[in-house]
């Protein structure tokens, strides 16, 4: 597999700080530029961080001294240096989707975090292991634009990589409808114990847009393309709320789900263990061996699932158990900042590289 030069879009944010340190010794990509907004241009990677610093693990002492880059002035240096770029910036959203799509049209394609374009009709929001077709759409997205390698190319939100990746597994029972509590993890709005005092001893029971994007986006990643752009289903019925909690890092959700088809609970725990997909079949790089892992365990269930998963890549569920209103409940758990972001992103670049997206 040939080496790829990549440029981190944002590298001071949260994101941005967790694909650095994911990207460290990536068997198939090197980090060749690092670009952040306007007053952090010029200054080292250290520098530019700062105390803002919030991994666990050091900043990687190959990027410490590398120049930050200014994402929107030296665009179309950034473009003609790297073969694609991940992008996880703090922006409005118009501004984001331009500056996306102008990476896109310097033919430079983009592996985005943001929220921006995610419902564009022909951006593809990929889970690798989900829909990895969807990627048949980005001839139709190059033609709009006018490109011959550039495109975009998004997550999905943090907080589905938990429960939709566990509804998908059981699809052949007809899932008709889905409730999803999220508790959501203060590393999902970027911020720290130390810059987030307000969470300290407390719950924050609204995240704003969190629950529209958590009810709609799943029904685009179930969608099908047709003439030239995804259209999302319109089943199942799925209805959320998201929580925010004083938690580190980690969105567990507590799903309600019913099925057409009534399936035994050991069924359903037989579907996620044995669930593979399209990351798994190509042995990408990022790829859990195993995505869905269960652990049957009634009491105190969070001494089993674990954020951490096969490098917090996987997804653990718990507590799974008949329901009176709905056929069955039971808990999962992902990395939000690692599965659910940076993780999930370079886990879909992969994909798109090997299946000859970006050359």
């Amino acid at each position: 597999m040939k080496k790829y030069k990549v440029g981190i879009i944002g590298a001071t944010g949260m994101v941005g700080q967790r694909f650095a340190t994911l990207l460290q010794n990536h068997p198939w990509f090197d980090i060749e530029v690092l670009a952040a907004s306007a007053r952090s241009a010029g200054k080292t990677y250290e520098e530019a961080v700062g105390n803002k610093w919030a991994m666990s693990v050091p900043i990687p002492e190959n990027l410490k001294n590398k120049i930050v880059l200014d994402a929107s002035a030296d665009l179309k240096k950034i473009a003609s240096s790297v073969d694609f770029v991940f992008c996880a910036v703090n922006m409005k959203k118009d501004e984001i989707k331009s500056l996306e799509e102008a990476y896109a049209k310097a033919e430079c394609p983009v592996i985005s975090n943001n929220s921006a374009n995610r419902f564009t009709p022909d951006v593809p929001m990929i889970i690798p292991e989900i829909n990895a077709d969807h990627a048949q759409i980005i001839p139709f997205q190059r033609k709009r634009l006018g490109t011959k390698r550039g495109f975009i190319a998004v997550k999905s939100n943090c907080s589905l990589q938990s429960y939709v990746p566990a509804l998908n597994a059981l699809k052949e029972f007809g899932v008709t409808k889905a409730l999803a509590c999220t508790y959501q993890a203060i590393s999902g709005a970027g911020k720290t114990f130390e810059t987030f005092p307000d969470i300290v001893d407390n719950v924050i029971p609204y995240i704003g847009g969190e629950e529209e994007k958590s009810e709609k986006e799943p029904l685009k990643i179930w969608g099908s393309i047709k003439d030239g752009v995804i259209v999302p289903t319109t089943t199942p019925s799925i209805t959320t709320q998201c929580i925010r909690v004083p938690v580190s890092d980690g969105h567990l959700a507590a799903v309600f789900a019913s099925f057409e088809k009534k399936p035994e609970l050991d069924e359903i725990i037989n579907k996620w263990v044995s669930f593979k997909g399209r990351a798994q079949e190509l042995e990408l790089p990022s790829a859990p061996k195993q995505f869905l892992h269960y652990f049957a365990e009634d009491d105190r269930p969070q001494t089993k699932l674990d954020r951490n998963l096969e490098g917090g890549m996987a997804v653990s569920i718990g507590r799974l158990r008949r329901d009176t209103q709905y056929n069955v409940k039971f808990v999962c758990l992902s990395h939000n900042t690692i599965r659910g972001a940076a993780g999930g992103g370079i886990l879909m670049a992969e994909l798109l590289c090997k299946e000859g997206y970006i050359d």
